[in-house]
């Protein structure tokens, strides 16, 4: 299996590492010159040796070249990075999930081969796996490592309760990261707001394994009214496990405009701080769902696109399909101030869908911006 990634990034070249924030660029020239060296199953270059020790101190001296690196080819598409849906089941029952229903369905084994393949094929190189729970999927180990052995950084988005079962598994294949939902720094408030009974037992043999396995770990701390009185001991314990630490506590409506989450906002903890600049949904990064559909993110899920039955030339229509989905239309239609709006237009649709209170979307919270 290989030890590094050589890929195009755009128009632009480089070596990544699994399990490392580390990467090398490169000139054309190099790239070039590792993929006939590949192709041909030729001794790798003495400036690549030098490049993988100094920046991962990796030796990669006399090792076969197939091995040393993966060469991902260059694609007409310009796609570097998605996130895949494995499933939409989850073994907890949040009561601030933004899937509105949470289905154990999606293609077999074979059919996430042939997404996955789709996925390489369109440049992917950056693929989160999420769900649902992803690590609950039968499926999960396989695809993983198919995923790994294509030549992709993986991260992996999970409640973290099932962690524990697939650590042989990343220590073999690493994931560039492992970001970890956190729900309660207590067992009374984790499994108050998942409705699930042994979860937080679950949830910290996760952290605990990981840790001990060295797998780099992101913890998003998740502040509901259920848990806004364990806010700074949920910071403090992700702290002990993991370097980068967010907390968040913005709740959002399901991505079909159900209303229900908003009953979990915390008093206080609605975070509109930053303009919103623009994403790169549907350009260079695009969401599949469990049957094989894709949309421009995990929010703005308007027109589908079938990968399995239309293919790579389905992917062609994507930008189009989200640069209409960020219009400013219906309730933000004529904002004076959209300049200056913190939310994206699908994230906005689903809250006025959900009629919820201007103030939990919109940082203006007042008829007048409006003309």
């Amino acid at each position: 299996m290989h030890q590094v990634i050589a890929t195009p990034q755009d128009e632009k070249f480089a070596i990544y590492r699994p399990g490392s924030p580390r990467a090398v660029q490169l000139s054309r020239a190099f790239y070039s010159e590792l993929a006939d060296v590949v192709a041909a199953d030729r001794p790798v270059p003495a400036w690549f040796i030098s490049a993988c020790r100094q920046a991962w101190d990796l030796d990669v001296s006399g090792v076969p070249s197939r091995e040393a690196v993966m060469v991902r080819p260059k694609t007409e598409l310009n796609y570097s990075r998605a996130t895949y849906e494995i499933n939409k089941f989850c073994n907890l029952n949040c009561k601030m999930c933004y899937l509105p229903m949470r289905p154990l369905s999606g293609v077999d084994l074979e059919g996430k081969a042939t997404l996955l393949a789709m996925l390489r094929d369109a440049g992917v190189v950056w693929l989160q796996i999420t769900g649902g729970e992803p690590t609950v999927d039968r499926d999960f180990p396989a695809f993983y490592r198919m995923a790994y052995e294509a030549g992709m950084m993986l991260d992996i988005l999970t409640n973290g309760t099932r962690l524990h079962s697939h650590l042989d598994l990343l220590r073999e294949c690493p994931p560039n990261k492992v970001t970890v939902s956190m729900y309660g720094a207590t067992e009374d408030a984790f499994e108050a707001l998942t409705r699930t009974r042994g979860a937080f037992k679950g949830f910290m043999q996760g952290l605990e394994g990981a840790k001990a396995a060295g797998i780099p770990l992101e913890i998003t701390v998740l502040v509901t009214k259920d848990n806004a009185h364990e806010a700074e001991a949920m910071r403090l314990l992700a702290s002990d496990y993991a370097e980068t630490v967010t907390v968040c506590g913005t709740i959002s409506p399901t991505y079909e405009g159900g209303g229900d989450p908003l009953a979990q906002q915390a008093d206080g903890w609605v975070d509109r701080s930053e303009i919103f600049a623009g994403c790169p949904a549907g350009h260079t990064f695009f969401h599949v769902d469990p049957h094989g559909l894709v949309t421009m993110c995990k929010v703005g899920r308007e027109n589908p696109i079938n990968l399995i039955v239309e293919g790579l030339d389905g992917l062609l229509r994507l930008p189009g399909i989200a640069d209409a989905q960020m219009l400013r239309t219906g309730g933000c239609a004529g904002c004076k101030l959209s300049k200056t709006c913190r939310v994206c237009r699908p994230l906005a649709k689903a809250h006025q869908e959900a009629k919820a209170p201007l103030a939990s979307y919109c940082q203006h919270g007042m008829k007048e911006v409006t003309a």
